[in-house]
């Protein structure tokens, strides 16, 4: 068996399980994986009671790894988050207490809650695998992945995210309501048994070799010339006042790699990049005030840019 094959039937095992508490949204379930086996960290949006929690929980349960919780709420400080030294007066020193971002999953629940100073703490920590407190720079568990959640429907007592931090998630997941067959499907579900078993299927160990394994993935330089064009043309539109940054081409490029190997390739093709380019760019690119005012969607934006971008071999 091929370590890429292994990738794939790992992928297809946690498939398997997740199938059995989450209903539908198997096409995020797909990208949350290509996002953790790219090292990245994705953000949900969506309305509540889409479990959005639920199913971050229950990937960090079938793979095995810590899971931590944190409700954003206006009054969250940066050692809530980080962890801060309490003074011990028995033996008159200052202890370090880890902060719940010490886990391997970090679920930030409603992140557009807390302030802007609260939010920058998880800057260092998604970027650089570490938090820095009182000068010590102290590592985080590796792998080290955060989902964070957030409401569009809600606009009091939230604080929307600078691109600066939008631009650390990988990529942006959009959760809508199921249709009928998956809200019945959910409720037969729910009534032999509210929240069902599932098995531990991997470990930090696994995953960080699935990690290793993504990476050598080859990818061609056509593939790379296919993402360099699609990100810089985004600069060029005019309907935009911010395009594709390089961390965007980059992201790109491994999770291409990831979609590859879950799918049983040692190689990319331009349908990987395709399938990805609107999750990682949707969130990174800015209208320009007239093209809000025309309600333009991004959505056709990045799909015209896809069809008129041509894979030159």
């Amino acid at each position: 068996m091929t370590e890429i094959n292994k990738v794939k039937i790992l992928f297809d095992n946690i498939n398997n399980e997740l199938s059995k508490r989450i209903i539908g949204n198997k096409q995020n379930i797909e990208l949350i994986m290509i996002t953790l086996l790219s090292r990245g960290h994705v953000l949900l949006e969506g309305v509540p009671g889409i479990a959005k929690s639920y199913l971050a929980a229950s990937i960090s349960e079938v793979l095995g790894l810590s899971y931590k919780r944190l409700q954003f709420v206006p009054d969250l400080m940066p050692a809530d988050i980080t962890g801060s030294s309490i003074y011990n007066p028995k033996t008159q020193e200052f202890k370090f207490i880890e902060g719940p971002v010490f886990a391997n999953i970090l679920l930030c629940d409603e992140i557009n809650r807390a302030p802007p100073k609260t939010q920058a703490a998880l800057l260092e920590s998604m970027q650089e695998k570490q938090v820095s407190v009182e000068g010590t720079a102290r590592s985080l568990p590796d792998p080290f992945f955060v989902i964070a959640t957030q409401n569009p429907i809600e606009s009091v007592g939230v604080y929307q995210l600078p691109e600066a931090q939008l631009d650390r998630f990988m990529i942006k997941l959009n959760m809508h309501l199921p249709g009928f067959d998956d809200e019945f499907s959910l409720l037969k579900s729910k009534r032999e048994e509210l929240i069902p078993e599932i098995a531990k299927i991997s470990n930090e160990a696994e995953i960080i070799k699935m990690q290793n394994i993504i990476e050598n993935v080859k990818i061609s330089d056509v593939i790379l010339e296919y993402i360099a064009r699609l990100v810089v043309r985004t600069r060029f539109v005019p309907q935009l006042s911010l395009g594709g940054s390089p961390r965007a081409s980059m992201a790109l490029m491994m999770m291409s790699r990831a979609r590859a190997a879950i799918y049983g390739r040692d190689y990319v093709e331009p349908d990987d990049v395709k399938q990805l380019f609107y999750h990682v760019m949707n969130h990174r690119l800015i209208l320009t005030p007239e093209a809000e005012v025309q309600q333009l969607p991004i959505e056709q934006i990045i799909e015209n840019i896809i069809v008129n971008t041509e894979v030159e071999i």
